[in-house]
């Protein structure tokens, strides 16, 4: 099958795929990664064709120089915020995305150097291995914004980090470093290398029969099906968050340059 990511790249994502890896590599620098409509879309069908590929046998998912993503860009999610959407709230750019993250079918490598924002964490609970340098910071700031945990973190997060834990992460919306993220269960190691050693992770893993490993990944999650309706759910109830007063209160405050004032809402 062929990769369309190769064939024709898109000027915020790089592609490149070599012994069987392919890295996609985020590339706005100036915006610290932050993603949009297209992207995410673009994103997805990445992993989608690179699920299909022969060629490929493992991904990483990184930044193309020294953050992962700051999240949704801004201006493009206001836009968004203003406008109706038609059809279903899971088939909005960003929540596609992360099914297609949960589908992947093969090994998903996250390398995090810098910010990891919003979606930044939550694409997390659907990687197989992610790896933090020192320089990594963490935040899901739903919470902060009025709006609700989204892809399926709500049940991950919890099976992952425990409920205290994850309840301090979702409902503080503090930014944490790499430490708390390892305890969290959202990174496996803290490298002083981070992007080097995913690719020598990825080039072990790629040696290794990649039938055994899809059927070993399948068997860790059968519960496969429940992960796509509860980030369909989540997806429902944050849209419904979108158009909340709290939304816009954060979002005036936002643009007023002020901390936002949410005590008249009960």
């Amino acid at each position: 099958m062929t990769l369309q990511c190769i064939q024709q790249p898109h000027p915020h994502l790089n592609a490149n795929l070599e012994n069987g890896v392919l890295t996609l590599a985020l590339n706005r620098a100036e915006t610290k990664n932050a993603l949009y409509g297209e992207l995410y879309l673009w994103l997805a069908q990445a992993l989608d064709d690179a699920d299909q590929s022969n060629d490929v046998r493992v991904v990483i998912l990184r930044g193309a120089d020294r953050d992962f993503t700051a999240g949704n860009d801004m201006k493009d999610f206001m836009g968004f915020i203003q406008k109706p959407y038609e059809g279903k709230a899971g088939d909005q750019p960003p929540f596609v995305l992360l099914k297609s993250a949960a589908k992947f079918s093969k090994p998903l490598i996250v390398a995090i150097q810098g910010v990891a924002i919003g979606i930044g964490v939550t694409i997390l609970l659907h990687a197989d291995l992610v790896y933090a340098d020192q320089t990594a910071l963490f935040q899901i700031p739903f919470v902060s914004l009025g709006l609700s945990p989204e892809g399926a973190a709500s049940r991950l997060l919890v099976k992952q980090a425990g409920y205290h834990r994850a309840a301090e992460l979702l409902f503080t919306a503090k930014k944490f470093n790499a430490e708390l993220a390892e305890k969290a269960g959202l990174i496996n190691q803290i490298s002083d290398d981070v992007y080097t050693q995913a690719h020598q992770i990825a080039l072990q893993l790629a040696a290794l029969p990649l039938a055994s490993i899809k059927q070993s990944k399948a068997l860790m999650k059968q519960d496969l099906a429940d992960i796509i309706k509860c980030i369909d759910d989540e997806a429902e109830i944050f849209m419904q968050r979108v158009r909340s007063p709290e939304m816009k209160e954060a979002v005036q405050a936002f643009m007023q340059k002020r901390q936002p004032d949410f005590s008249q809402f009960s």
